[in-house]
């Protein structure tokens, strides 16, 4: 493990933190080390882990950003061998890094190692003027090129040889030799012929690639620097108190660098650079060789000119004001000096604005690069620079549109090149927010100067307006860092693409990628934050909001060209923006008129769905609201945010949800398809389509891998705890809102609700509920630990009114969506929302209406109005049957089914929509289970199998996949609605025994007995019955109970009426395999046999009965009546089936 490293922290200062001697220590006593600084050895691995990935020539610790502040475990165990630098003082702006503290871009990028160095990192050079040594033995193990440097230049000009602070050196000159130093014209260096090392680089190009520096290098050199005589006898007296074992360590050569450069920074004197190769972001001895293959978000372009000379020692100036008023803080109080001082300031700043205009040169356009833009991304500026500018420019609006506008255009170019596979995202960011936050009184000039960019919200030129307010709205970059696979394959690139993803590197990755992702969002909401702050600007930011919303309104359609709206990340990464300003909103001050109001700034599509009412009803009543504009009052922030956050809910997190479960599905197919492929590889490796298949399947196999990767990006995108927890409370403001409007007692609700509903709930779109049972039930299947916070009450209490008030929703799927969610907190699918179900049967509104309330809609659902609806039905009766199931075992509810099983107007209607499922479920399963039988025996006989043609086999095969399909669907849906009917007919017995419901169970029961025990159910035996959900022994058992369970002369008569199933065979048969199987006591078997015994007395009176009557006189008979009786029969009997 690295000696050095940096630490991610919140403060905005930077330190390096060097732990020499932890590994030492950690050998020694591993438990006590490890309790001090577990947090910070968590990270280091952390971080580690996520850079796993890497090439070997990158630094793994060059993106992490090291702090001020000291790790806790200091102050907890002094006696550690931590050495911090000074931190810098707590006041100062994050533009600039103090003396002692260094930025991302000054020395603490520097420490790149190479895994197997050709240079001796333990060698040093002999440089002319420096009385610091090395010992001989480092000297003469060198393998670094010579560097002689001409003998005048150390005589007249000691003083360049000092390291000059990366303060105001945003560049460095870069040798091929690993190595980068501030070097002057005149220095003269001379590499002998037999070095390994190339020559150096080409002098004064026009315009050079700056990179910061990322990598490690093959080769590195020492630092270079050579002192002054002053400072030379320091050096030797600091390298006197230095142990001959820091030469063994390359950093703590880097660490006397560091400390020299922050003990004496007043020496420092401008002097002229050479500009002949400028590595951007490095200062001496950087880690950053030659090589310029960094990702293109890590360049920047510096202009070789006479500007950028002014400008550094502009800003050198500037900074020494700051630092003398650091070192003589008494001197500088006097009113004469520090009035020179600040005079000196002014100076400086209007001298800087005259070189920004180009006055002083020849003038710059506003497309020209800022000079300033490389300054403010390396966060090189001193304290109060960009302030003073900006004061003293922003009342001259033409200078500061000349100067200001250049640096926007700068960060936003620097934005689009960014990604979150670097840490360079933040700098742009962070740059653009520092700008909008000056403030001059109530005005923010930045602000102000943003929203009048002609591209703040550029006009929609095509269909896709989305898409184009993302790419050319100015703030549009910076709202598209995303993690996502599909917006940026950078990020999957760099984390997600090495051999196994396992679990446990993915999730640390996609902590890591959500803490960069919420550094980002950060900014973003300061950014938009002051926008909204500064009054002026006000209307420009909410119109911009309005156009994201109204621009992305197709996103929520279900199929839509993911080219014409914006991307999943920049939506996500506006929605958390929105969340931020909704979270401080009281609902009292919220207008729920809003989305009706002639002001509404989001554009509703005139035929969207309504919870309650038809369009011709909203167009009615807003006709009516608008002829007396009196209940609309002037929309108010609050209001306007509440609802624009709402919209971009549904679209932004919602299809991001859908299409994460779209690529969980996909991942699922692929996966079967593969299987099946490697599993019928015996039948197809010799047949002509063999290069098909096998191309098939190794494109199967790639796609695979590809969408395992962006699921990994998704799950840190999207499957953010923090976010999705804000998700939630947001949208238990949403319930509370539209509880409200259903009852204005809230929350002392009062059920049921009035019968009529109210005209504002019935108008909203009907997306405003939906939205929040589709994401409840995302999270309750992907993130149920989110489920629980404050506002689950309220969720709960709006699932219980919804279900028990089903009057109030026109859409019958949309209630089946409240009752599948429902569904899924059930403890016996999601055993981790126990106690949210919980608090939903426990729920006071729940205990008399929930029960008769799903035993209507378990009937209402026959007709749904959709072609899909006799399939539908199914699956939702599923839902509420596991519902019945769980809230029988609840005491509280045992009082409403006993209610209804005795006087309930629903308990026939749903008793016989019971016998209806069970009779086609198991039906068509049980037909299926043949089916597949037939196939299973046919493929068995090896032989006759392959004389079949080639086509044949596959039909045979293909419909094999379809039944089976078929019988594990109808089969589960069939082995619920079995359980139900058995709990229900032990419980209670009269409702069955009614004369419309008797004779019809009694059918049900006996055809299923016939095909589970008759001649034929040898053709149930399938390979593998577990696979298919087939239990015959338990199925028969919970059958045989039913008729136990319902035994009275009643239900024997019902029996022995069924003239299609029945036979006293059959009930032999039962009885023989209950014994042989085991599957009932013997004082079962003996009740199910009296009952067979009383059946067939019955079916013998009957037929004494038909033979007394057959041979009536053709007088007795009435023709009519026959013919009715006889397609009555008939009726009943198709019905039956």
């Amino acid at each position: 493990v690295c000696k050095i490293f940096r630490v991610s922290w919140k403060d905005r200062d930077r330190d390096v933190i060097f732990l020499n001697s932890l590994s030492a220590q950690f050998k020694q006593n591993p438990k006590e080390v490890f309790s001090d600084f577990k947090d910070l050895i968590g990270q280091i691995l952390m971080e580690v882990l996520m850079m796993s990935t890497q090439s070997r020539d990158e630094n793994p610790f060059a993106s992490l950003t090291a702090t001020s502040q000291p790790i806790a475990a200091t102050a907890r165990s002094p006696d550690r061998s931590l050495i911090l630098n000074t931190g810098s003082n707590p006041g100062t702006s994050p533009m600039f890094c103090n003396v002692g503290s260094f930025g991302s871009s000054s020395l603490s990028s520097l420490y790149g190692t190479s895994p197997a160095p050709t240079t001796n990192f333990t060698s040093y050079v002999p440089m002319t003027g420096s009385s610091l040594t090395p010992p001989a033995s480092s000297v003469a193990t060198t393998s670094v090129p010579s560097i002689t440097v001409s003998s005048h230049l150390t005589a007249t000009s000691p003083s360049w040889m000092q390291p000059s602070s990366p303060r105001y050196r945003p560049y460095t000159v870069t040798h091929s030799g690993g190595f980068s130093a501030s070097v002057p014209r005149s220095l003269n260096i001379s590499i002998p012929p037999s070095s390994p090392s190339p020559s150096v680089m080409a002098a004064s190009p026009p315009a050079m690639p700056i990179t910061a520096s990322r990598q490690r290098p093959t080769t590195m050199g020492p630092p270079l620097f050579t002192a002054s005589p002053s400072t030379s006898r320091r050096r030797s007296s600091l390298l006197n108190r230095i142990p001959s074992s820091i030469y063994e360590n390359p950093f703590s050569l880097l660490f006397l660098a560091v400390s020299d450069v922050s003990e004496d920074s007043s020496d420092e004197e401008n002097e002229d650079d050479d500009f002949s190769c400028v590595q951007f972001g490095s200062s001496m001895g950087g880690s950053g060789s030659s090589s310029v293959s960094d990702s293109c978000n890590d360049h920047f372009t510096i202009e070789s000119c006479k500007e950028t000379e002014m400008l550094n020692y502009l800003i050198e100036c500037f900074d020494r004001v700051g630092i003398e008023e650091r070192k003589a803080p008494k001197m500088c109080s006097q009113p004469t000096v520090s009035q020179l001082l600040s005079n000196i300031r002014s100076q400086c700043i209007s001298h800087a604005a005259l070189v920004l205009q180009g006055s002083l040169t020849q003038p710059r356009s506003l497309q020209q690069q800022s000079l300033l833009v490389p300054y403010m991304l390396c966060r090189n500026l001193p304290f109060g620079f960009i302030q003073e500018l900006v004061r003293t420019t922003y009342q001259d609006e033409e200078v500061f549109k000349q100067i200001f506008i250049p640096i926007l255009q700068g960060l936003a170019l620097a934005s689009k090149e960014c990604s979150l596979d670097s840490d360079n995202f933040k700098y742009p960011l962070m740059a653009l927010c520092e700008l909008c936050e000056i403030k001059f009184g109530k005005t923010h000039p930045m602000c102000s100067l943003v929203v009048s960019l002609p591209l703040w919200l550029p006009k929609s030129l095509s269909t896709g307006a989305g898409r184009e307010l993302q790419r050319l709205s100015y703030l549009g970059a910076f709202f598209s860092l995303s993690v996502f696979a599909e917006d940026d394959n950078k990020v999957v690139e760099k984390y997600f693409s090495g051999p196994a993803i396992t679990l446990e590197n993915t999730r640390v990755v996609s902590q890591s990628l959500q803490h960069y992702l919420e550094l980002a969002r950060q900014e973003l909401f300061k950014i938009l934050h002051s926008i909204l702050l500064n009054g002026e600007t006000r209307e420009a930011a909410l119109s911009y909001m309005a156009a994201i919303v109204n621009a992305n309104m197709k996103k929520a359609q279900m199929q839509t060209d993911d080219r014409l709206v914006s991307t999943d990340g920049f939506m996500l990464n506006f929605l958390w923006v929105l969340q931020q300003l909704s979270t401080k909103i009281k609902l009292e001050t919220v207008d729920p008129m809003y989305i009706f109001h002639p002001r509404c700034r989001i554009d509703l599509p005139t035929d969207e769905t309504r919870v309650k009412a038809t369009m011709e009803d909203v167009a009615a009543w807003i006709a009516e609201l608008y002829r007396d504009p009196s209940p609309f009052s002037e929309p108010k922030f609050p209001t306007e945010c509440f609802f624009l956050t709402l919209h971009a809910h549904h679209l932004s997190i919602l299809p991001s949800c859908r299409r994460y479960i779209r690529r969980l599905r996909a991942i699922r197919e692929l996966n079967r398809t593969v299987e099946d492929l490697k599993n019928n590889e015996s039948q197809w490796k010799d047949s002509p389509l063999a290069t098909r298949h096998r191309e098939m399947l190794k494109r199967c196999k790639t796609q695979l891998k590809k969408l395992v990767r962006c699921k990994a990006c998704a799950d840190a995108g999207l499957l953010d705890e923090n976010f999705l927890r804000r998700c939630l409370n947001f949208y238990g403001m949403v319930i509370q809102l539209m509880l409200r409007i259903l009852d204005p007692a809230y929350p002392n609700i009062k059920l049921p609700l009035t019968p009529e509903v109210p005209k504002v709930f019935a108008a909203l779109p009907e997306f405003y509920v939906e939205d929040v049972a589709e994401f409840l039930f995302f999270i309750v299947q992907y993130a149920p630990q989110v489920l629980y916070e404050p506002c689950t009450q309220d969720i709960v209490m709006f699932l219980v009114v919804m279900l028990c008030n089903q009057n109030y929703i026109r859409n019958p799927y949309l209630v089946a969506k409240l009752v599948e969610v429902m569904f899924m907190t059930n403890p016996a699918v999601q055993p981790r929302t126990q106690k949210f179900f919980e608090m939903i049967e426990n729920h006071p509104l729940s205990t008399k209406l929930l029960v008769p309330s799903l035993m209507k809609f378990y009937t209402d659902v026959e007709h749904t109005g959709a072609t899909s609806e006799f399939y539908d039905k199914f699956t939702i009766r599923y839902h509420i049957s596991t519902i019945f199931k769980s809230l029988w075992q609840n005491i509280a509810h045992h009082g409403t089914f006993m209610e209804e099983f005795n006087s309930g107007k629903q308990f026939v209607r749903y008793i016989n929509m019971l016998i209806n499922d069970t009779t086609f479920l198991l039906d068509e399963s049980l037909e299926s289970l043949k089916r597949i039988h037939e196939v299973q025996e046919e493929m068995k006989n090896k032989e006759q199998w392959d004389l079949l043609p080639r086509d044949q086999q596959q039909a045979r095969q293909s419909q094999l996949a379809q039944d089976e399909r078929v019988s594990r669907s109808y089969l589960a849906l069939a082995t619920e609605t079995v359980d139900m009917f058995h709990i229900l007919t032990k419980q209670v017995q009269k409702p069955f025994l009614r004369p419309e419901l008797g004779p019809r169970l009694a059918a049900m029961l006996n055809f299923n007995l016939q095909q589970l025990c008759g001649p034929k159910c040898r053709d149930l035996k399938v390979e593998n019955p577990e696979k298919y959900g087939f239990e015959p022994k338990k199925l028969l058992d919970q059958l045989t109970d039913i008729y136990l369970q319902l035994d009275c002369a009643r239900f024997a008569k019902a029996i022995a009426d069924d003239q299609r199933s029945y036979s006293k065979e059959l009930f032999e048969e039962v009885i023989s395999k209950m014994r042989k199987a085991g599957i009932k006591s013997t004082i079962a078997i003996e009740k199910f046999k009296l009952l067979a015994e009383k059946v067939e007395e019955i079916v013998a009176k009957n037929a004494r009965a038909e033979i007394d009557y057959s041979d009536a006189p053709d007088e007795f008979r009435v023709p009519e009546l026959k013919e009715q009786i006889q397609a009555w029969m008939r009726d009943k009997q198709n019905a039956d089936h």
